[in-house]
């Protein structure tokens, strides 16, 4: 155990998560075939979203916050994590100007910027999904223009439909930015 004494909390959980594959009858092969895409997948409102896996640092169940007066309504205020101040969003806000209600499923998603880290808070966390590159060429376009700068795509994953969610397009958004009012 001391060996993992220098490690972050990611890297320890993604050590985990590679011994656990391997324990696994049969996913190994699955995991580490070529053409696949992994991301995580979330609710905002009523739409069901997935990122890929390596725009998505950290999830965490909401820290208390500290407003920050003079700023966008979407913007909840800033938090401590682990010493750093990070921006917390209401993605539903951002997007929909609905505001994402506070329950035990939410969570903030910790996404890398120009210059930190924000987190976005969601309604919803499912986890990891992994499909074939070749189904995302089957995707439809997204209709609703509030996400369509951010979704390149609909995809079907069993019975939900899914958006492919572009952090880094989110987080370069000039509106994004600006958070002050």
């Amino acid at each position: 155990m001391s060996e993992n004494v220098a490690l972050t909390p990611f890297e320890l959980l993604a050590r985990y998560e590679r011994a656990c594959v391997a324990h696994s009858a049969g996913t190994p092969e699955r995991v580490e075939e070529t053409g696949l895409w992994r991301g995580i997948g979330f609710r905002v409102g009523r739409r069901h979203f997935v990122s890929g896996i390596d725009e998505i640092n950290e999830l965490l169940a909401v820290p208390p916050l500290t407003n920050v007066p003079g700023t966008q309504p979407w913007l909840m205020g800033v938090a401590n994590v682990r010493g750093n101040l990070v921006p917390a969003i209401d993605l539903g806000r951002f997007l929909f100007d609905e505001r994402t209600p506070s329950s035990e499923r939410s969570r903030l998603l910790l996404v890398r910027q120009h210059g930190g880290i924000v987190g976005l808070l969601v309604d919803e966390v499912f986890g990891q999904r992994t499909m074939d590159e070749s189904r995302r060429e089957e995707g439809e376009q997204e209709q609703d223009p509030r996400v369509s700068r951010f979704v390149s795509e609909n995809i079907r994953l069993g019975e939900q439909s899914f958006g492919l969610f572009s952090m880094s397009r989110l987080v370069r958004a000039p509106d994004f930015r600006q958070a002050a009012l």
